[in-house]
């Protein structure tokens, strides 16, 4: 993996995911504005050879994103693209097989070809739905990431995971299908609200416990700048956080058995998000998730004291929640029993041997489990 640091240029830090089980390598390109970079990663593979014209490009965007969907959209077709705009639902909302289908639909009647290329613009929502459209159209055309929230940037947007929500589970229809490269634009970061910038440090703080200590020691240093896109070390957390993710993706896309560290307190927040019927933000479970994930821990016998009780100044310190309704256990329980990490009716956490340290514990004792979460629990 290759990378480069931002400089007073304003040249884009370049993070190189790199291509493994059949999928092609690409970019991560961290910075401010980029979206000058949209047309050459769209490049001349759009719409077929050049005699054939620059092909087409579908901009699917949020509700809350009309206007900068449209911008792009118009931006391209001033440079030669047929380029249409495709709406979607915001957040959570977005991410179900109607909106796939109205998204298929829209493909087909403008006659979109193997050959043209998805651009997905918003948050990890619209990054997971506008990936999975492009998997299922015509069995994989090529999309690119443009992420808007911190979420987005430093977790969905990077490692080609896409996929839908269903009644009975978060991301349970999904394919791998990495993306030709991905934009974050920490401009778009800027007019984020506080609590969705919050939520999206648990992610960047998940990376500091499963991979990488520097993240918490820049987020313990000053948790008041961590808080904000204008403390000092934005670009750095997320550009130390997108690493983790492509060090770890590059060398499994497929979830095949490294990969399973990124999902260090997820088992538990994907039941929570179920359970709270996706109006939750996903870092606030997350972080939850984590404080479940460090006490399963450290009840097994594995994780230190001081690494476990870290969890919760850290995620306290920049205003996450660590408690969740302790009356919910035997549905959540019941929707981790279905989560896509569990092995028939195994299930499967990642907890850590100590900082930096992740593993997997399997079918943890049932009273071992709810004692844990009797330390989240309200």
């Amino acid at each position: 993996m290759t990378d480069g640091r931002m400089t007073d240029d304003n040249t884009p830090t370049r993070i190189q995911v790199g291509g493994t089980e059949g999928a092609d390598p690409y970019e991560v390109l961290v910075g401010r504005q980029l979206l000058g970079e949209l047309p050459g990663l769209i490049g001349p593979k759009a719409g077929g050879p050049p005699a054939a014209g620059r092909g087409r490009v579908a901009v699917l965007h949020p509700e809350a994103l009309a206007e900068t969907g449209e911008a792009i959209r118009a931006d391209l077709a001033s440079q030669g693209l047929d380029a249409i705009a495709i709406q979607l639902p915001n957040a959570e909302e977005a991410k179900t097989v109607e909106v796939a289908a109205y998204c298929w639909k829209a493909l087909g009647q403008t006659g979109f070809t193997r050959t043209d290329v998805i651009v997905g613009v918003g948050g990890g929502a619209t990054t997971d739905l506008a990936g999975f459209v492009a998997a299922t159209w015509l069995r994989g055309v090529r999309w690119i990431a443009v992420p808007t929230t911190v979420l987005a940037m430093v977790d969905a947007a990077v490692g080609g995971k896409t996929g839908i929500n269903t009644a009975e589970g978060k991301n349970l229809v999904g394919a791998f299908h990495p993306p030709a490269g991905v934009l974050c634009d920490l401009a778009a970061l800027d007019s984020l609200p506080v609590n969705d910038y919050i939520s999206g440090l648990a992610e960047i703080i998940k990376a500091g416990f499963i991979a990488d200590p520097a993240i918490l020691e820049l987020i313990e240093a000053d948790p008041a700048a961590a808080r904000t896109p204008a403390g000092p070390h934005t670009a750095e957390l997320i550009e130390r956080s997108i690493r983790v993710k492509a060090e770890v993706v590059s060398s499994d896309l497929k979830e095949s058995g490294l990969r399973e560290i990124l999902n260090y307190g997820h088992t538990l927040a994907h039941a929570i998000e179920k359970n709270e019927r996706y109006n939750w933000r996903h870092g606030a479970a997350v972080s939850i998730g984590m404080v479940f994930a460090a006490e399963l821990g450290r009840l097994a016998g594995r994780l230190d004291d001081a690494t476990a009780d870290r969890h919760r100044a850290v995620l306290e310190s920049v205003g996450l929640p660590l408690t969740y309704r302790g009356d919910q256990w035997p549905k959540l329980l019941e929707n981790m029993k279905v989560d896509k990490k569990s092995r028939g009716d195994l299930l499967r956490f990642i907890v850590l041997d100590g900082l930096a340290k992740p593993t997997v514990l399997e079918g943890p004792d049932p009273a071992v489990l709810l004692a844990a979460y009797g330390e989240v629990s309200k």
